[in-house]
Formats: structure tokens, sequence, C-alpha cells
């Protein structure tokens, strides 16, 4: 019996060693933000309300037990606020004065790594990042600390156990070595396996074409959605196009978008010395690629776009992981990185040959003028496709090169309005679209009633300066010449609890106080060392 007890103990013991190895620290029990309450009142706001109308205000928004059910206007722009008396609010009612701030939907962060083991990033480190800016639903494309872990984790936010935003869960699919699947039925097996274990989706990275049609075939038969990194080792035969008639939902990035458009050749010009494991060959290379493409407005480029909206299929941009790469210096020197940024993660973010993305060996003016051509064209597609009705959503992908969880949202939100996005069409697609891709705009997304309790206060108009949601705020000169900051989220709202966001910041510059003590760092930002 003791024997027995003790190969027990130490199955555990394995099991326990195995988790924390392969996973970051886990987020503890929620000790912030307050609620949720059988109603919360918020008072006299103007309304963004992530369906693409304009703003209206003051209005009155009414949320009873996480259900938002009532929106009415009190009034007219600088007059007095009118008491609206059909607002019946208990004694226990929670009230937050919301006359000349700004409400928004929650934001929905469409690829948002729950941190990483190489990057020393604890959950509540990023969770806090997430939700300071207003991001109160996240998709996790790979669950990288695991299945088990991200699922866990899905639970307890599900649960409001932990401060963090609501979790979607894409585990990854890996043919050959990584996971064991080498045919159709294999793939097959494991996609029901993993719809079993309670995953939202996959993330696919490539794989032989009859096996990567077997698995998205099959998750999408059990309702499951899907993304794709269509990575450069698989792309030459399974490019976007391929992928979305096998019915995959949404792409990440741009990978394998400008292949289903060439009409020259089959691959990418890549030079004979190229080596796929050199990071810099792979994003140097990567900077040339949308020249190789069909031009824009061309009978190809039309052809692969409306197929893809006729497809229903969703593009994740993510320009904000790839900024370095057109300015390395603005990346590198960002102003958040001196009290948010960790120690262990400025180290993951300096040029590496291990470090996934770290590919400064010697980045020059030729890179970055190729990437900004990338740009340009890449961007083009992107508005377009949204202006013919297809689906872009805002994603980020922090935690790689230069960008820090939350700050990279924002960024992506100013790089969609460089694309061509009105402001107002930023909003949508950080919100209601994101939601449409995860087949939850019934429940978030928007501010309507029927919905969920998901919004954001802020006091400035993000309309007319996004860079006022930043954590940091904007810089504005004021009527006395003085330099000063406005901006940063308010409150975060998620499922009815009520965050103070400027506290959540504090708590992540506190972290990285403390981590600076306790190895020694004195600084993050300036210099290489």
């Amino acid at each position: 019996m003791m024997t027995q007890l003790k190969v027990i103990l130490i199955l555990i013991t394995i099991s326990i060693s195995s988790f924390a190895q392969n996973s970051i620290t886990p987020s503890p029990e929620r000790t912030e933000g307050e609620g949720p309450f059988q109603q919360l009142v918020i008072r006299g706001a103007t309304l963004i309300n992530g369906t693409g109308a304009p703003p209206i205000g003051p209005v009155d928004i009414l949320v009873e037990n996480n259900i938002i059910t009532k929106i009415k206007v009190v009034g007219y722009p600088g007059l007095p606020i009118e008491k609206d008396d059909e607002i019946l609010v208990l004694p226990s009612a929670k009230i937050i004065d919301a006359k000349g701030k700004y409400v928004l939907p929650g934001f929905v962060d469409m690829h948002g790594h729950i941190g990483g083991v190489n990057q020393g990033t604890p959950a509540e480190y990023v969770f806090k990042l997430w939700m300071a800016h207003g991001i109160t639903t996240i998709r996790d494309p790979s669950a990288g600390n695991g299945i088990d872990w991200t699922l866990d984790h899905k639970k307890k936010s599900a649960e409001n156990k932990i401060t963090a935003p609501r979790i979607f869960a894409y585990t990854a699919f890996g043919a050959g070595s990584k996971n064991g699947i080498n045919s159709p039925s294999e793939a097959i097996s494991w996609t029901r396996k993993n719809a079993e274990k309670g995953a939202d989706g996959i993330k696919f990275f490539g794989a032989r074409p009859d096996i990567m049609e077997a698995a998205i075939k099959e998750n999408k038969k059990l309702g499951l959605r899907s993304a794709c990194h269509h990575a450069q080792m698989d792309v030459a035969w399974l490019n976007v196009l391929n992928t979305a008639r096998m019915g995959l939902s949404s792409m990440e990035h741009w990978y394998g978008l400008p292949e289903a458009m060439f009409t020259d050749r089959t691959v990418q010009n890549y030079p004979l010395d190229y080596n796929y494991q050199n990071e810099q060959h792979r994003f140097g290379e990567a900077g040339k690629l949308w020249e190789q493409a069909a031009p824009p407005y061309s009978a190809k480029w039309n052809a692969v776009m409306n197929e893809l909206i006729d497809l229903d299929f969703t593009i994740d941009p993510t320009f904000n992981i790839y900024e370095a790469n057109r300015d390395f210096m603005r990346a590198r020197r960002a102003e958040w990185h001196e009290e948010y940024t960790l120690p262990s993660l400025w180290k993951f973010f300096k040029p590496s040959r291990k470090s996934h993305g770290s590919h400064w060996h010697y980045w020059g003016t030729e890179e970055e003028v190729a990437w900004k051509k990338n740009y340009k064209l890449w961007m083009t597609f992107v508005n377009e496709y949204k202006n013919r009705g297809g689906r872009v959503t805002t994603g980020s992908d922090s935690g790689f090169i230069y960008q820090l969880y939350g700050f990279a949202y924002i960024r992506e939100l100013e790089l969609l309005r460089e694309a061509g996005f009105h402001p107002l069409e930023v909003i949508m697609a950080a919100t209601l679209k994101g939601a449409e891709a995860l087949g939850q705009e019934d429940k978030i997304g928007s501010i309507e009633v029927g919905k969920l309790a998901d919004m954001i206060i802020i006091e400035e108009n993000p309309l007319v300066n996004l860079k006022v949601l930043y954590g940091t705020g904007a810089v504005k000169l004021n009527e006395s010449n003085e330099v000063t900051r406005v901006g940063g989220v308010l409150y975060t709202i998620k499922d009815g609890i009520v965050y103070d966001a400027k506290s959540l910041l504090s708590d992540v510059k506190e972290m990285v106080r403390t981590a600076k003590k306790e190895s020694g760092t004195e600084i993050v930002q300036p210099g290489l060392k």
C-alpha cells in the first residue's frame, strides 16, 4: 500500500514539475475589481457602441446582473443631464458618473499569447497589461502554456476568480514529429480529442495538404473554428486560398496571401543561400514578398480577394508585430519599455540567434525600406478587403519583436488607421468583428441591450486620437503652455465587474520594479546592454 502511495506521489510530482516547466506562473486569485452588481449604472456618457454608428450622448446605460438592459439618451451636449426616471436605481446600485467621458465595448485581441516561458512573463503580468488597455477578450492561438493550463485559466476567468480577459483557446496543430500526426486518419483522431478536451479551435502552422484538409474539415464538422499562420515551410503547397477552400476560418499575419496571388512563380524568390532557421533570412526576405505578388486591383488580386470574401474568411493582420522591421529604433525605444517591460522580456527581445523574432543580426536601411514597401501593399489589400465587406479583426501577437502586451494592441489600432480605416471602422475591427470571428457576436463586441457588460470608460475621445488609449496616454500641450499627459483607460468593465485600469498598470509597474531589483537591472531600455 505504501509502495503504491509512493508511486502515486512520484507521478503527481512529475506531473506538477512538467506542468511548471512548460507553463508560465499561473494567475493568482482575483483581488481587484468591484462587483458584479445587481445594478450598475453608467450615467451621462458619450457612447461609441462598436457597430460603426457615430458617437451619441449623453446616455445612461443600465446593467443588471451582467446584462445590459437599458440604454437611453438623457439630454443634449452642453446642457445639464436629464434625470432618467425610467431607470429604477436600487439602494445597492453602483453608479459611475461618466459625464464628459466615452464608453466603448471591451476590446477583443484575436492573437493573444498568454506570455511565455522563454520571455519570463507570468500570467498576472500579461493579464493586467491587457485589462489595463481595455482588452476583455483574447484568443490564445497555440495555447502555448499547454491546453490544460489554458483551459484551466479560461474557466477561472469565466468564473471571475482571476483578473483576466475571457479566453478562447486554440490548440497548436503540428504535423510530423511535433504531435505525431502523419496521416489524415491521425489528424482526424487528434482533432476529435482536441474538441473533447474543450478547446475552442485549432491554430495551424501548416502540414501536408491531405493531413491539413482532414483536420480542417473535421474541426469544422465539430463546430469549432480555426486559424493559420501559413509558415514558409508549408506555404508552397498550401496558400491562404487553398486552406480557405478547405474551411479554414481565419488567417494570421499575411503569410500565404501574397503566395495566393503569384502570377509568374510558384515559390517565393528565396536567395540560394537562404536558411529558414536563420531568423534574419526569414524576416529579411519576407519583407520583399508582397512585391512578388500580383499588383493591387489586378485581375488576380481581385479574384483572390473576392473568393476569400465569398468564403466568409477572416483576416487578422497583426500589423504591429512586424513594425520593428520597418523602424527598428522606434519599436526598441518605445516609451513604455522603461517602466512596463520585464527585464527577462527585454533580454528575450534583444538580438539573438536563438530567440524567435530577435532577428537583428545586422538589420539595416535596406531591410527597413523593403518592409516599408511591403506594408504599403499589405495595407492596401487589407483596407480594400474591409471596403468590399470582408472581415478584418484586431490581434497583437505581443511578447515578440519589441511588442509589449496591451500597448501593442493599441498600436495595432493606429496601424489599421494608417491602412485607411476610419476610426469608427478601427473600433469595429477591435470589437464587433472580433466577436463575429469568435462566433460570440450575440454576447460581446458591441454595447447593445441583451449583451454582456464588457465596456471601457475613458476621459478622452479615442476617435480624435487613438493614442489616448495607451496606458501611458498621449502628450498634450495645455492652455498654460505646459506639456501634460491625457488619457489612458479609466475603467475596464468585464462581466459587469469594474476594474480601475490605472491601478492595474501600477501593479505591473511594481512587478517590473521588483524584477529589476532582484536581477540587479537598473534600467531596461537604453542601449543593448
